[in-house]
C-alpha cells in the first residue's frame, strides 16, 4: 500500500504529466482560429457586414496577443488561480455571445460585442501563459522541443474544436459558439492542479530522450491526421457514424502521450542512490540561492555530459564514472563561478522593466515586429522547427539563427505571392505559414535564455504585443491603402483615386461599403514590401547571433566537449 501510494505521488508531481496536460490545455488555447468558422453565424443572426465583422476580428486579435495581466497575474498568483481566470474569461465572454447570437440576452451595441470577443479570446494568454511557464522551468534543458510542441498544438486547436463540433451533428450553427464558451472552460477547470512547476530539472532520465520522439511522433501524426480528416470530410458526403469514428479515433490520439508518465511512474525502475545523491540535499543551515542553483544543475549537466556507454555499464562501475563526471563538474563550476558573475547581467532572471532598458531586448522586440507584419493562423504548427535545436543543443549557435532560416523561408513565400504564378498561392501560402509558425516557437524559448524564467510570463507576452501592433500598422494601414488605390483603378481606369494612409484607416475604422479589386496586382506591392521587410528580419537576427553567441556558448557549449 505505502509503494502505491509513493507512485501515486510521483505519478502526480511528474514533469512529464505537467507536460502532456498543458498539451491538453494548448489544445483549447487555439479558440482563436475558430473565429472564421463562429463570424458568418454572428453576422447573419445580428445582420452585421463585413466592416462590423472586421472590427469584430480586430478585437479577437487583441484579446490574442494583450497579455499583460495574464503575464503579470501568473508571477504573483499560482498558476491554477491564473488558469481559472482564463476559463472564466473565456467561459463569460463567448458564453455571452452565444446568448445574444441565440436571442437568449438582449442584442448589444457592436462596441459591447467587440469587448466580450475580447475578454473570451483574452483567456487564450491565460492558458499559453501557464502553460509555457510551467513547462519551460519543469525542461530547463529541452525547452526549445517543449515550447515548438505546445504552440504546435495551439495551432491545431482549432481544427480539433472544429470535429469535436462536426461530431455533435447540430443544425444549430450557434453551438459552436457555445462549445467555444463551455469546452475549453471544462478541460482547463480539470487539469489546473495539475499544470505547475514540479522540480523538472531533478527529474531527469536517460529514456527522456526516448520520451521526446515518442512526443514528436504523436504531434506528426495528430497533424497529418486532422489534416487528412478535413479533407476527406470537405470532399466526401460522409455519414454521422463514420465522423463519429473519426472523433474517436483523435481523442486516442490526443490520449496517447499520458502513457508516457504513466509508465515512467508505474513500471519505470526507480532512481539508483548514485543519481539520487546528486540530487541536492536540504541544508539546515540554509544554503544561498547560487549554492542551491549549482546543485540542481549538476544532475542535468551530468546526464548532457556522460558517454552512452556508460549507462551499459555495470551499476558499480556506471556511478564510479558518473562520480567522477560530477567532480569534474563541480570543479570546473568552482572555476567559472567569477566568470558567471560577471556575465550575469545577460543571464540573470530579469524583470519586465529591467529587460526594458536593455538594447538587446529592444532588438529582440524590434525583430518579432518585423516578423508579425502578416498574420497567418492556418499554419501556426511548426514541426519542422524542431529539427533546428538541434542545431542550437548540439553545436551551441544561438536561437536566432533559426528565426533567421524561417524569415528567408518567408520571404520566398511572399515573392511567390507577389508574382502570381499559377499555383505560386499554394507554395508562398505553405512557406509563409512555416516561418510565421516557426516563431512562436523560437521566440519564447530564446525569451527564456536570454532574460531567465522568473519573470518569463511577463515578457512573454510582452513579446506578443508585436502580433497585434504589427497587424495594425502593416495590415490595417499600409496593405489596406494599397488595395483600395488598385480597387479605385479598376473601377474608375484612372489614377485621381489615391488615397492617403489616414482616409485608408478612416476606412478601417468606419462602415463603408468596401472596394473591391481582382488579380494579383491588388497585393503584389504589399507582398513585395512585405518580403523586403522579412530580409530585414533577416539582417536583425543576425544581429541578434552576434551579440547573443556567448550567452550561448555558455548555455550550451558544455554539450559540445
Amino acid at each position: 500500500m505505502g509503494c502505491l501510494k509513493e507512485r501515486l505521488s510521483s505519478f502526480f508531481n511528474n514533469r512529464w504529466l505537467v507536460f502532456v496536460a498543458a498539451m491538453w490545455i494548448q489544445s483549447c488555447a487555439g479558440i482563436g482560429y475558430l473565429f472564421g468558422s463562429i463570424s458568418p453565424t454572428i453576422k447573419s443572426s445580428l445582420n452585421y457586414n463585413q466592416k462590423q465583422i472586421a472590427r469584430l476580428g480586430v478585437a479577437k486579435d487583441l484579446g490574442d496577443s494583450v497579455g499583460f495581466l495574464a503575464g503579470s497575474l501568473s508571477e504573483i498568483l499560482p498558476l491554477w488561480a491564473a488558469l481559472l481566470v482564463g476559463a472564466i474569461q473565456n467561459f463569460i465572454g463567448y458564453g455571452w455571445v452565444w446568448l445574444v447570437v441565440t436571442g437568449k440576452a438582449p442584442v448589444l451595441p457592436l462596441w459591447a460585442m467587440c469587448i466580450l470577443i475580447f475578454i473570451g479570446t483574452n483567456g487564450e494568454t491565460y492558458f499559453n501563459t501557464a502553460a509555457l511557464v510551467s513547462c519551460v522551468q519543469n525542461f530547463p534543458k529541452s525547452r526549445g522541443p517543449v515550447v515548438g510542441i505546445l504552440k504546435g498544438f495551439a495551432g491545431l486547436g482549432g481544427a480539433i474544436l472544429t470535429q469535436m463540433y462536426a461530431v455533435m451533428h447540430s443544425p444549430d450553427h450557434a453551438s459552436l459558439i457555445y462549445m467555444v464558451a463551455v469546452g475549453p472552460t471544462m478541460v482547463v477547470i480539470a487539469l489546473m492542479f495539475i499544470v505547475r512547476p514540479v522540480g523538472g530539472h531533478k527529474q531527469i532520465r536517460p529514456s527522456d530522450g526516448f520520451s521526446f520522439s515518442i512526443i514528436y511522433c504523436i504531434c506528426l501524426v495528430l497533424a497529418s491526421y486532422l489534416m487528412g480528416v478535413m479533407l476527406v470530410e470537405d470532399l466526401i458526403d460522409l455519414s454521422h457514424t463514420v465522423i463519429t469514428i473519426f472523433t474517436v479515433i483523435l481523442f486516442v490520439i490526443l490520449l496517447i502521450p499520458i502513457v508516457i508518465p504513466i509508465t515512467l511512474s508505474f513500471f519505470g525502475s526507480p532512481r539508483t542512490s548514485m543519481e539520487e545523491a546528486l540530487l541536492p540535499e536540504p541544508n539546515k543551515q540554509g544554503p544561498s540561492k547560487s549554492e542551491d542553483d549549482g546543485q540542481d544543475i549538476i544532475f542535468s549537466e551530468v546526464e548532457d555530459e556522460k558517454p552512452r556507454e556508460v549507462d551499459m555499464l555495470p551499476a558499480l562501475e556506471r556511478q564510479k564514472r558518473i562520480a567522477q563526471l560530477q567532480t569534474r563538474l563541480a570543479q570546473a563550476a568552482g572555476r567559472s563561478r567569477e566568470n558567471q558573475e560577471k556575465k550575469a547581467s545577460q543571464r540573470e532572471d530579469f524583470t519586465l522593466t529591467e529587460a526594458l532598458i536593455k538594447r538587446i531586448f529592444g532588438l529582440y522586440f524590434s525583430l518579432f515586429y518585423w516578423v508579425l507584419v502578416l498574420h497567418l493562423e492556418l499554419f501556426r504548427p511548426c514541426w519542422w522547427w524542431l529539427l533546428l535545436e538541434k542545431i542550437v543543443g548540439d553545436y551551441a549557435y544561438p536561437r536566432p539563427v533559426a528565426m533567421a532560416a524561417a524569415q528567408v523561408i518567408m520571404a520566398i513565400g511572399h515573392f511567390f505571392f507577389a508574382m502570381g504564378w499559377p499555383g505560386a498561392m499554394y507554395l508562398g501560402t505553405l512557406l509563409v505559414g512555416l516561418g510565421y509558425g516557426a516563431h512562436w516557437a523560437i521566440v519564447p524559448a530564446a525569451a527564456s535564455e536570454l532574460f531567465g524564467l522568473k519573470k518569463f510570463g511577463a515578457l512573454y507576452n510582452f513579446l506578443t504585443l508585436a502580433n497585434p501592433a504589427g497587424s495594425l500598422v502593416f495590415s490595417g494601414l499600409i496593405a489596406s491603402s494599397i488595395y483600395d488605390r488598385e480597387a479605385e483603378k479598376q473601377a474608375h481606369g484612372r489614377h485621381h483615386g489615391q488615397r492617403s494612409l489616414l482616409f485608408s484607416f478612416s476606412r478601417f475604422v468606419f462602415v463603408d461599403d468596401p472596394l473591391k479589386c481582382e488579380g494579383a496586382v491588388c497585393f503584389f506591392l504589399t507582398s513585395m514590401i512585405m518580403s523586403g521587410l522579412c530580409i530585414i528580419a533577416v539582417v536583425l537576427s543576425m544581429i541578434l547571433v552576434y551579440r547573443t553567441k556567448t550567452v550561448y556558448a555558455h548555455l550550451y557549449g558544455r554539450s559540445r566537449r
